[in-house]
């Protein structure tokens, strides 16, 4: 199983950016797939999560309506728009993925699962 990040980069405060999470390995169809990140000196937070199999999807609040999740299973792709970028959002963002559905807040507060990870792809945004 390969999980492997793209996207990153550095952007202006209310800038945006889109990351992308490819997974190999195992079907897309009944998989769960996650966002977190890690600010330097602080400890890793989800983001947003996607459940495949139905489609739920679940947000942090301080991301809640400026990123958007989202996914191609023809792919095996899942994305990450990220707008009104804020300073606050600089991090490394890491995908989780893995081949079972999992309840989505649970993924996402780091409960279940999590047993395949990318390399985390670098976002920073100046003021």
């Amino acid at each position: 199983v390969q999980v492997a990040e793209s996207g990153g980069g550095s952007v202006e405060a209310g800038g945006s950016l889109r990351l992308s999470c490819t997974v190999s390995g195992f079907s897309f169809d009944d998989a769960t797939i996650g966002w977190f990140r890690q600010a330097p000196g602080k400890e890793r937070e989800g983001v947003s999560c996607l459940s495949s199999s139905d489609g739920s999807t679940a947000y942090s609040d301080a991301v809640k309506g400026r990123f958007t999740i989202s996914s191609d299973r023809a792919v095996n792709t899942v994305y990450l728009q990220m707008n009104s970028l804020k300073p606050e959002d600089t991090a490394v963002y890491y995908c989780a993925a893995d081949r079972r559905p999992y309840p989505i807040r649970h993924y996402c507060n780091a409960v279940v699962g999590l047993n395949y990870w990318g390399t985390g792809a670098q976002v920073t945004v100046s003021s």
